[in-house]
């Protein structure tokens, strides 16, 4: 098993936990790649194991590696996407952070988990992504997002109106903050706190969930994700927002908007005991009622 290796900077409470990934992977005795900025910063905190390789760009590690570890919580599994790109590299993250809908091992099974990843027994989640296009090209090469692509205001400028289409077909202006297109993964992010409903992520659906709307009978809709989306922005400021997971951009509101489902997916890693239900019963504690018991 080669594998690879994201994090983010990291209190001294981490500390323990990154060094057991490393100790774990050192004894299995195969190469470790390791992102570079994130090598500079753990390389005198704690003892890293012979053969320790860094890279920087995803180039780096299409045919090299065989797994990516993400150490830390969803967000910093939300950045691998940017390495491992289209290349269908297995992501696994183990989550340091707090609730960790996909970083979803514990810091406490990390022994049990790495162990998992190198006998195979583990099996793949395909999960879909959005596709974001615009004249200007927002994002470059990474114009993609597992969870969601958002439109929204900036700072305290006033409310917008977002025109949508889907399939060249008028569907709604909505007077509101912002919208959030969200994958089936991303429904239980942001489109989540904003009323959204969950989605099986083999659902083949999006949902457009709307930020603070103006009219109180707009609500979210779920649609198929083989449409085309298109956004047009009217507002009284010049620019407005859009991000792509954690990347953000300013967007002069001139500019139309068109997501699609994206032409690849991303393989999650799911270990053969765990389960999306599993997972939304321990993160959303469905089940904790005094009249279970």
């Amino acid at each position: 098993m080669r594998t690879a290796i994201y994090g983010r900077e990291f209190n001294n409470s981490v500390l323990p936990y990154v060094q057991e990934v490393f100790n774990v992977l050192g004894e299995f005795k195969k190469p470790i790649l390791v992102y570079k900025e994130y090598l500079d910063f753990i390389k005198d905190k704690i003892k890293l194991p012979d053969g320790i390789v860094a890279f920087s760009h995803h180039s780096e590690l299409v045919d090299q590696t065989d797994v990516l570890i993400s150490l830390g919580g969803d967000g910093t599994l939300l950045d691998t996407l940017s390495l491992i790109r289209d290349s269908g590299i297995p992501v696994i993250g183990i989550n340091f952070g707090r609730l960790g809908f996909l970083a979803s091992i514990n810091k406490d099974e990390i022994r049990v988990a790495m162990e998992a990843l190198r006998q195979k027994a583990y099996a793949l989640d395909k999960r879909t992504l959005i596709n974001l296009d615009s004249k200007l090209d927002l994002f470059g090469e990474e114009n993609f997002a597992l969870n969601d692509i958002t439109i929204h205001r900036r700072d305290k400028s006033a409310m917008m109106i977002i025109h949508a289409y889907m399939n060249d077909e008028f569907v709604n202006s909505y007077w509101a903050d912002g919208l959030i297109i969200a994958t089936p993964t991303g429904s239980t992010a942001y489109s989540l706190s904003c009323g959204g409903p969950i989605i099986y992520p083999s659902s083949q659906n999006f949902v457009i969930t709307p930020i603070a709307p103006h009219n109180l009978n707009v609500r979210p809709v779920i649609i198929p994700d083989d449409v085309k989306l298109t956004f047009e922005v009217e507002a009284r400021s010049a620019k407005f927002l859009v991000s792509c997971d954690s990347r953000t951009a300013t967007v002069d509101r001139s500019v139309k908007l068109t997501l699609t489902k994206a032409a690849f997916h991303v393989n999650l890693i799911r270990l053969n005991e765990e389960s999306y239900l599993k997972t939304l019963r321990n993160k959303l504690l469905w089940g904790i009622d005094t009249r279970n018991y």
